[in-house]
C-alpha cells in the first residue's frame, strides 16, 4: 500500500505515525550487539498478549526503567527494583514479565559468545521467497522453534517460538517486508 510519500509499504506500517517510523527506520534492519538484541527480545516478550503499538509508545519508559537494557545492570536488579518497576506507569507492569527480564539478563551473562552471536546463529542459510501478503508471513519457523529451545536451555523465560521469531524479524535476522515494500527493494 502506498504511504504518505507514495512509496509502497507493508500495510501494518501505515496505521499510525509510530508504526510508520518503526517500519521505515527499524523493523527488519540488521541489529547486532548484546544490548540491542536483549532490548528487542525483552520488548517482544512484553508485547505478548498486547498491541505492539503499546510497547512502541512505552519504549523510552522501558529503556529508562531497565537501565537502557544494560545486561549487567539489569542482572543485578533485586526485589526493590522489581517493586519500583511494578509501580512505574511508563512500562507494562506485569510481574512475570518483569521477573523474566531480570532472569533473562542473568541468563544472557552466562552465554559463551554472547546473546547476539547466539541469536544470529539461527539466521538460517536459505533465502525464502519474499512474502506477497501478510498471510504469507509466518509467526513461527523451524529456526525460531530451535532458537526458543536454545534460549530455554540457557534459562531464558518468556521467549517461546513466536517471541523468538518476532525478535528475529525486529533484528533483521529475517526480512519479512512484503515483496512490493520499498524497504525490501532498496
Amino acid at each position: 500500500m502506498p504511504g504518505p510519500d507514495g512509496k509502497p509499504r507493508c500495510p501494518w506500517g501505515l496505521s499510525t505515525p509510530d508504526y510508520l517510523a518503526y517500519h521505515d527506520d527499524e523493523w527488519g534492519r540488521p541489529v547486532r550487539g548484546d544490548r540491542a538484541i536483549f532490548e528487542r527480545l525483552c520488548l517482544e516478550a512484553f508485547q505478548s498478549g498486547l498491541s505492539w503499538l503499546t510497547i512502541l509508545r512505552k519504549r523510552e519508559g522501558f529503556r529508562k526503567a531497565f537501565a537502557g537494557f544494560d545486561i549487567e545492570a539489569v542482572a543485578a536488579f533485586g526485589e526493590d527494583d522489581v517493586a519500583r518497576l511494578l509501580a512505574d506507569p511508563g512500562i507494562v507492569r506485569n510481574r512475570a514479565k518483569i521477573n523474566a527480564v531480570v532472569s533473562n539478563a542473568r541468563a544472557a551473562l552466562s552465554l559463551t559468545g554472547g546473546l547476539s552471536n547466539l541469536v544470529w546463529s539461527y539466521a538460517g542459510d536459505e533465502q525464502r521467497p519474499a512474502p506477497r501478503t501478510l498471510d504469507d508471513v509466518p509467526s513461527v519457523t523451524p529456526e525460531s522453534k530451535n532458537l526458543a529451545a536454545e534460549l530455554r536451555k540457557h534459562g531464558f523465560t518468556f521467549t517461546g517460538p513466536v517471541t523468538a521469531y518476532a525478535t528475529m524479524q525486529a533484528c533483521g535476522i529475517v526480512n519479512d517486508h512484503l515483496a512490493e515494500c520499498f524497504i525490501r527493494t532498496r
